[in-house]
């Protein structure tokens, strides 16, 4: 009696891109601290080890997964107006942030020196250099921004209420701010709470206060 031949699955192609890609998407789906060597490798269908024939180790990976969102941020470009081109690198560095909500911590907790990440970092430098800037004075300025941009993301991302609650939140709490001691804060919370000011922060608020008070012939 003939015996039947054990039909084997194939083997997934790993490359060191899709491991990234999955990396992403799984962090996308369950943020960063769920993200394991093991559930990557279960998310690929694959056994463990097998990754480490394309990625060294966990930190390896974080790099490779902030290389691959910094490529999608813009990159100022230089001999023009140097506000706009900083004004759609803060936006676009933003959307990407939001869309990725476990990059910004990777942004500032780690030492990222990629290609990608240093051409950006270049490129933005190269900007506010050839606008008159000095090397100091950019990099200042980057540094401003940036706190700007990550700081307004976390907050964003962390808050405990959703703008469309924000009206019925201040409602909720009026009667707990005591006017003796709170005024302002209780005249603010009614503003929201009546409508009259619906309580949403404004990035380009922020940012265009940054970029309106820099100029290149100043001597700071």
């Amino acid at each position: 009696m003939a015996t039947k031949k054990k039909i084997q699955k194939p083997r997934k192609n790993l490359s060191k891109d899709l491991v990234i890609q999955t990396a992403i998407q799984y962090a996308d789906r369950n943020g960063i601290e769920a993200l394991s060597m093991r559930n990557l490798a279960n998310s690929l269908g694959v056994e463990a080890m097998s990754l480490y024939n394309h990625i060294q180790n966990k930190d390896e990976l974080l790099d490779g997964m902030v290389e691959t969102c910094v490529k999608q941020f813009f990159k100022p470009k230089q001999g023009g107006d140097w506000k706009k081109e900083i004004k759609k690198r803060a936006k676009s560095v933003r959307e990407v942030l939001l869309t990725h909500p476990w990059l910004t911590v990777l942004l500032v907790s780690r030492v990222n020196v990629g290609e990608h990440m240093l051409q950006y970092f270049n490129l933005t430098l190269g900007c506010l250099v050839e606008a008159g800037f000095s090397y100091k004075q950019a990099d200042h300025i980057i540094n401003a921004i940036d706190s700007h941009i990550y700081g307004f993301t976390l907050q964003e991302l962390n808050f405990p209420f959703s703008p469309d609650e924000y009206e019925s939140k201040a409602k909720e709490y009026l009667p707990m701010i005591k006017p003796d001691e709170l005024p302002y804060f209780l005249n603010l919370s009614k503003e929201v709470a009546s409508g009259k000011y619906n309580g949403i922060h404004n990035f380009e608020f922020g940012l265009d206060l940054i970029l309106n008070g820099l100029s290149p012939n100043s001597k700071k």
